[in-house]
């Protein structure tokens, strides 16, 4: 049967268009119940026996929530115990429209077998499709189509010829109106609150309802603590005049009363608002996307460098933070202010379920309490639950379902618990919830399109690839390292000249484009490494296996392959899709035996001896570019055996075979990254690295200073020859310190499609264009690369997403997300896995160096450890404060002792375990010894990992 509407549109020429739209519909669609005998269906979802205990409903029965109910009961609709549940077209439709994460998550609930949960397309029904009637609105035309098709589905199961045995449909909202009109209509109709807290057998699912409006006004207070949001067509109105500006809200680790709002320019360019104060921060969460208004510049004020916590009790809702407010604006007269706002509205919320733990309440039978989450840049959360003494000591999540202008913290509701605090499964599942790291099984769509085993080369394998198996090909990698993403070669040719080649793991070949795993992949983005842990972007029988290029195995690959004098000039260059047989799997200390056994003259390690002399030139002609070699502290963890747990704690030492593997991979990068620019101008998938800002090099020149060194930043190569020659005399450590300052006045890295932007430079490896080509078993944007070689050299075809600059550029996005999310969740791996070491250590006496000087504490670096540690002061005496700040110096003097970038201090570490959800390193210092100041627990982060020279 077919619908159609047909209707006259005006076009901007003023010529009139004819529109036609059809609408199809249909009788024989199943109602997916196996109780029913009408439908004739091939499968059923539905059961017959579809008992929930329920003091409401003593009856077997499917469940219709509307619209309002998906989007906000997602978790209680997740949990197990909700079963036979019919999810209609409309509600599908609209949930998609208004959420993608909760359209995403629905989508999963659907596809779990034992949920029962059943799609009805009664839009395309001929018995439950409606047409829109004049005057109404699309939410109330919906709201009607839902009723609609609830009234079949419970008449179309009491006309079925079985005996359904009393089974009903209910029909859940939260909407008061559409509740009335269902009742009128003579349907079971239940508001979703009410059915839930009917579950007898389940009373903690009430625990997970998100709060309706009716509950917000409930436990609020009277006092208006916050300005009103504007309205979003205001916003909309301001940013269009320009009185108003549109930003992402970050809100400060270190002070709870601070944020920026980060309002994007052109590029990776943007400019940054400060946010200071209770009312102008006005109830925005971290990374929402808010409205901001400047303030007159005489009321702008600058970053405080004073850290602050909302670690107390929790404050009552009309308690006003004087003293912590005048503590920002006595900081504020310090130093350059910064342009300052205040957020008006909201325009996206961007939350999402956060980890955390309870703060139970001091008030006996109370069912309110604070939720603390374990990131700091999110305020706590008001939650009601029954079972605090349960949840007590347990990680668990919560969601925010609003902040209401007279509430100090944001209302939300539990969702579910993780485990108990501290136990190493439990950490480890926060630490990858909290920075979004894709962590679940390959689903069996995703596995289903992996090559079938046994799995071999086949001869049409063969045909279209070059054999290269007769070359003593041989890979090097850390100790331990499954997923062998490259390998090399080097040999002399008849004419004199060097054949060298890089072999890399021809990953693409197993991942086509579009398809289930390769969606995944692209999801993913990139491995993730954990310590004694790896999440894999693909599945292990890729990963480990089939393209992982082990040693005595034929494996195909794509092999960039150069002609080279021995002055490693490129003669020649050439790609081709091949197949070889890895000589030897080697670690880094094995390669470098081998290079230096002088009675070792075999044909690998002559191969070996070929890159390695190779190399050192091509390293040297890097620097001499101006590329920069920078420094940062990187620790391996000794693990039991038995219990995994961290038993000793290094500093890694780097060899030459390690510097030899990078110059080929970055040579090999920076080849491949000319070629399919060459071929394909506007979507090479490409990576570059911003200069940075003369600004971010403040503390590195002050730094440099204050002993005597002049630091040059004009250029990468100035900056560069600079650090070369920084030298104190009696201080060896000193230029590895001031590299690893350099270090951390970088921009970062970032992927972008060559159509999309026209600044490709490479800062750090002085190169004018460069791209990943070499890691495609850990990176997607590798696997991305490989398909535009392929075509480039005629040995794949191509496919519209991989020409499509628009396409590739959102690609970039997620890839530089989940790039950056990553390294945060390593760097958390390294930081939980050193409070393990610290717990069974005890307090160790170390030296350290003072890294940087703040307001009210010092930052002190212990390289045996590559700890980093907060060393705070806190005068005792509040009458004549003992402490000054010089912001110029930068120097810390505290009665009569000052501190300065680089001073050598002697601590003693410890772990404080007093707060279980944030346990810290504590660090006293010993020497010099300071009497009358009080030094409180600080926090302590690991080093960041060394820089891979973007390899």
């Amino acid at each position: 049967m077919l619908k159609s509407k047909t209707f006259v549109k005006k076009t901007r020429s003023g010529g009139v268009m004819k529109i036609v739209r059809e609408h199809y519909l249909r009788d024989d669609i199943w109602c997916g119940s196996e109780a029913c005998t009408e439908c004739k269906q091939e499968s059923t979802v539905l059961q017959t026996d579809a008992c929930m205990e329920s003091s409401l409903c003593s009856y077997p029965h499917y469940l219709i929530p509307d619209t309002n109910v998906v989007l906000h009961q997602i978790d209680v609709l997740e949990d197990a115990v909700i079963r036979n549940v019919i999810i209609l077209q409309t509600v599908l439709q609209e949930v998609r429209h208004r959420s993608a994460p909760v359209y995403k998550r629905l989508k999963d609930i659907i596809h779990e077998k034992e949920k029962h949960f059943y799609t009805f397309t009664n839009e395309h029904h001929r018995e439950t499709f409606i047409e829109r009637e004049p005057g109404e609105s699309a939410n109330d035309r919906n709201d009607r189509a839902i009723r609609v098709a609830a009234k079949w589905y419970s008449q179309h199961l009491k006309t079925s010829e079985s005996d359904t045995d009393g089974l009903k449909v209910v029909l859940l909202t939260n909407d008061q109106g559409n509740k009335q009109k269902a009742e009128e209509s003579g349907l079971l109709v239940y508001k979703f609150e009410e059915y839930i807290k009917s579950l007898t057998a389940n009373p903690e699912l009430v625990d997970r309802l998100a709060l309706s409006n009716d509950d917000k006004n409930e436990i609020t207070s009277s006092k208006v603590l916050f300005p009103e949001h504007l309205p979003l067509s205001r916003i909309q109105a301001g940013i269009k005049s320009g009185s108003f500006v549109q930003g992402t809200f970050r809100a400060s680790r270190d002070n709870y009363l601070e944020a920026t709002v980060f309002i994007q320019g052109e590029g990776e360019d943007g400019t940054e608002i400060l946010i200071q104060g209770l009312q102008n921060l006005n109830r925005a969460v971290h990374q929402d996307v808010v409205a901001v208004q400047l303030l007159p510049r005489n009321q702008w004020v600058a970053p405080s460098s004073v850290v602050l916590q909302d670690e107390g009790a929790a404050k009552d809702d009309n308690v006003e933070e004087e003293e912590e407010e005048k503590a920002l604006r006595i900081s504020a007269a310090e130093a350059a202010r910064k342009a300052t706002g205040k957020v008006v509205g909201i325009i996206k919320r961007n939350w999402r379920p956060f980890c955390g733990m309870l703060n139970v309440s001091q008030i006996k039978e109370s069912t309110r309490h604070l939720f603390t989450p374990a990131d700091r840049r999110i305020p706590r959360i008001r939650i009601e639950t029954r079972q605090a003494s349960t949840l007590a000591g347990q990680r668990i999540m919560v969601s925010i379902d609003g902040w209401p202008k007279d509430s100090r913290y944001p209302n939300g509701h539990f969702v579910r618990s993780l485990g108990g605090a501290g136990e190493k499964d439990t950490e480890q599942e926060v630490l990858l919830l909290e920075h979004d790291v894709p962590h679940q099984a390959f689903s069996q769509a995703v596995l289903n399109f992996l090559p079938k085993m046994p799995w071999a080369i086949t001869p049409e394998d063969m045909v279209r690839r070059e054999d290269l198996r007769h070359l003593t090909v041989c890979s090097v990698d850390p100790p331990g390292c499954t997923d062998i993403d490259d390998a090399l070669h080097c040999r002399e040719l008849e004419n004199g000249n060097l054949e060298v080649g890089v072999h890399i793991a021809d990953v693409s070949h197993f991942i086509r484009p579009g398809n289930a795993l390769d969606k995944e992949a692209a999801n993913r983005g990139t491995t993730v490494y954990l310590c004694g842990k790896r999440i894999d972007m693909v599945p292990e029988l890729l990963s480990s296996n089939l393209c992982s290029l082990r040693s005595n195995v034929e494996r195909l690959a794509f092999s960039c392959i150069w002609e080279m004098n021995h002055e490693a000039e490129i003669l020649k260059t050439r790609f081709t899709k091949s197949v070889i047989n890895s000589k030897a799997s080697l670690t880094y200390a094995e390669a470098q035996m081998r290079i230096d056994d002088t009675n070792k003259n075999d044909d690998i390690t002559k191969s070996l001896r070929g890159l390695n002399k190779l190399a050192k030139i091509l390293k040297r002609q890097r620097i001499e570019k101006g590329a920069l070699t920078l420094s940062s502290l990187e620790v391996r963890f000794h693990m039991d055996s038995e219990t995994h747990d961290p038993i000793d704690l290094q500093t890694k030492e780097l060899m030459e075979t390690n510097s030899m593997v990078e110059e080929f991979m970055l040579l090999a990068n920076i080849s491949v990254a000319q070629k399919i620019y060459d071929e394909f101008q506007e979507c090479a998938l490409l990576r570059k690295h911003p200069a940075p800002p003369p600004s971010n090099y403040d503390i590195l020149l002050k730094a440099a200073k204050s002993k005597d060194v002049a630091i040059y930043t004009d250029t990468a190569k100035a900056l560069a020859d600079s650090l070369d020659v920084a030298k104190v005399d009696g201080f060896p450590y000193f230029n590895t310190l001031l590299r690893i300052l350099a270090t951390r006045c970088m921009m970062q890295a970032v992927y972008f499609c060559s159509g999309m932007d026209n600044d490709f430079h490479h800062y750090g490896l002085a190169s004018p264009i460069y791209t990943h080509f070499t890691s495609p078993i850990r990176r997607y944007a590798d696997i991305i690369v490989h398909r535009l070689l392929a075509v480039a050299i005629g040995a794949d075809s191509t496919y519209p997403d991989l020409m499509d600059k628009h396409k590739q550029s959102a690609l970039c996005n997620n890839l530089n997300y989940r790039h950056k999310m990553a390294q945060y969740a390593q760097r958390a791996s390294v930081a939980f896995h050193t409070q393990l070491f610290f717990k069974s250590r005890g307090i160790l006496n170390e030296e350290g160096f003072v890294l940087f000087v703040r307001k009210n504490a010092i930052i002190v670096l212990i390289p045996k450890f590559g700890l980093e540690g907060t060393v705070f002061f806190d005068s005792k005496d509040k009458v004549a404060p003992s402490i000054v700040f010089d912001e110029e110096g930068p120097t810390l003097t505290i009665q009569q002792h000052t501190f300065r970038i680089f001073d050598k201090v002697k601590v003693t570490i410890s772990l404080d375990a007093s707060n279980i959800q944030h346990q810290k390193i504590r660090m006293a210092l010993t020497d010099p010894v300071i009497p009358g100041v009080s030094v409180p627990v600080p926090d302590a982060e690991p080093q960041a990992k060394k820089p891979k020279l973007d390899r």
